[in-house]
């Protein structure tokens, strides 16, 4: 009966946010298994102007959306002489019209990092729902995110695998946002990234293609280097506290290599709910998208005698700082989430350009908090204040390390 309902209704509308990236690639591959369910809108891109190119050719959609407003009019004049009659738009405004499109009842926001967070919010604020890839967001504006999405009536479900493992291990009628009945602690799993077991002397020679050199997940760069330092758990653990309505003593991160099981729930009873399945962010995808029903994802049925065995061990804090930081941001309150993640951003993006060694990256970002304390995180203006204010610092003291080592 509920296929007979959603038929009669047509194809839902869908909005991606970020659609030539990883995840809207993936979100583009299940979405196209099943064109009587979904009908593509909107797509936008950061600069990759022949990949949303592409896309507009298969999917047709009435906006196509350049977040670099200098390379929308190059798409325009692409489409144009293919006769492909989509909408182009540019900019932050592009972007924010997008998400808020009326035709679309689902956003895929997996624009990465705190680019995301004004057209995510859009989109909460329109009323849709919100297929949450970009944990920025909700890390750099936590209660402001959260009241918005109440306010707004917006339906917000997670696409981080380990988020959407706990979602789906959830009581049942559990929503994001609420405290759930009975719940002990939330276990993130983490693989533990490429260098697990790399010894830690030698952390300042890798490079970053040895960083961005996912054992298990296949990702784009940021966020690879975000799973090597284990900053991307770190922001998974606040993300967890506001999706989860739990303090951050009851959100646990487990190292477990196989990646297989994406996250746990323990319950008061003794009872420990998993998730398991291959790592493929498409499952995720179409759990969200077709939640509470399911969807064929394109994803390959696991097979755990294949898999043979799973290991669980506790992360090292001195190989992994990145984790303790965010702790103690979470900890700290305010727009302390917001200081961590843009130190962050802007360490990752000198480390990936050569210019600061690995171990650099969480150097950056204690010095960063340091010297800037948190205050309350009382409106989006606020927070982004905090965010410019980190970026700054942490580029200045990005630069001091260089002329250091180069002395």
């Amino acid at each position: 009966m509920a296929d007979a309902g959603r038929a009669s209704r047509g194809p839902r509308g869908i909005t991606v946010l970020g659609a030539t990236g990883s995840i809207g690639v993936s979100t583009l591959d299940v979405v196209a298994r099943h064109p009587d369910r979904y009908r593509v809108r909107a797509l936008t891109a950061h600069r990759d102007v022949e990949g949303l190119l592409a896309q507009c050719r298969r999917f047709r959609p009435e906006l196509a959306v350049m977040a670099d407003a200098g390379q929308a009019a190059t798409l325009a004049d692409a489409l144009a002489g293919e006769g492909i009659d989509t909408r182009v738009a540019g900019g932050p405004e592009g972007l924010l019209e997008a998400a808020a499109l009326p035709d679309a009842e689902l956003v895929m926001a997996a624009i990465v990092g705190a680019a995301g967070l004004a057209p995510t919010l859009a989109a909460v604020r329109a009323g849709k729902r919100v297929l949450l890839a970009n944990k920025e967001a909700l890390v750099m504006s936590g209660a402001l995110f959260m009241d918005e999405v109440r306010r707004h009536d917006a339906v917000l479900l997670p696409i981080d695998s380990e988020h959407n493992a706990v979602f789906q291990a959830m009581p049942a009628g559990f929503r994001p946002g609420r405290t759930p009945e009975g719940v002990r602690r939330v276990l993130l799993t983490a693989s533990g990234g490429p260098f697990r077991d790399t010894p830690v002397e030698a952390l300042a020679r890798v490079t970053p293609d040895e960083a961005c050199a996912h054992p298990n997940w296949d990702m784009g760069r940021k966020i690879s280097v975000d799973s090597a330092t284990m900053m991307n758990k770190g922001l998974e653990v606040i993300e967890a506290c506001w999706l989860f309505g739990l303090p951050a003593e009851q959100v646990q991160v487990v190292l477990h290599p196989q990646s297989v099981i994406h996250s746990m729930v323990d319950y008061v009873d003794g009872s420990v709910v998993a998730q398991l399945g291959n790592p493929d962010m498409r499952t995720p995808i179409a759990h969200a998208l077709a939640w509470p029903e399911r969807i064929d994802s394109g994803v390959q049925p696991l097979d755990l005698v294949t898999v043979g065995r799973l290991d669980f061990e506790a992360p090292d804090p001195v190989r992994f700082p990145c984790l303790r930081l965010a702790y103690e941001a979470w900890a700290a309150g305010g727009t302390a989430p917001a200081l961590l993640n843009a130190a962050n951003e802007v360490a990752v993006a000198a480390f990936l350009d050569g210019m600061l060694d690995f171990p650099g990256i969480p150097g950056v970002i204690e010095d960063t908090l340091a010297a800037l304390p948190p205050v309350t995180a009382d409106s989006l203006d606020t927070v982004l204040a905090a965010d410019r204010e980190a970026r700054e610092r942490a580029r200045d003291l990005v630069v001091a390390r260089q002329r250091r080592s180069a002395s």
